[in-house]
């Protein structure tokens, strides 16, 4: 129970963080987060969650107003679950192109962008 309410916290602070137009969490962020208090590893994983469904939500919206997306799950698995791997991976496979000031969204946007790309 405990950790389902830090996750709706961590999720509802993602959500009013990007609605309020605040400053995304950046990777260097992230990996302090992540090394700090006990559950920082937690709490790291919810934001990533959090990140993952508010790029798949905007994704589905555009298409929505008619826009191409910019990646298509199209019936195939992307669970809360898979977060955490696909940022890992996007990092290990691109560590060059990514800053440690940058926005974890970036990591991710590019993580889903290559893991499910648009076959249409």
């Amino acid at each position: 129970m405990k950790r389902r309410a830090a996750f709706l916290l961590a999720v509802a602070v993602a959500a009013l963080a990007s609605a309020a137009g605040a400053q995304a969490m950046s990777i260097r962020e992230l990996r302090t987060l992540e090394a700090g208090e006990k559950d920082g590893k937690a709490y790291a994983s919810y934001y990533l969650v959090g990140v993952l469904e508010g790029l798949r939500e905007g994704v589905e919206a555009s298409q929505r107003n008619g826009q191409k997306p910019v990646f298509c799950v199209e019936g195939r698995r992307l669970e809360p679950a898979m977060a955490r791997s696909l940022y890992q991976t996007e990092l290990s496979r691109n560590a060059d192109s990514y800053e440690a000031d940058m926005p974890v969204q970036l990591v991710m946007a590019g993580a889903l962008k290559n893991s499910y790309r648009c076959t249409r």
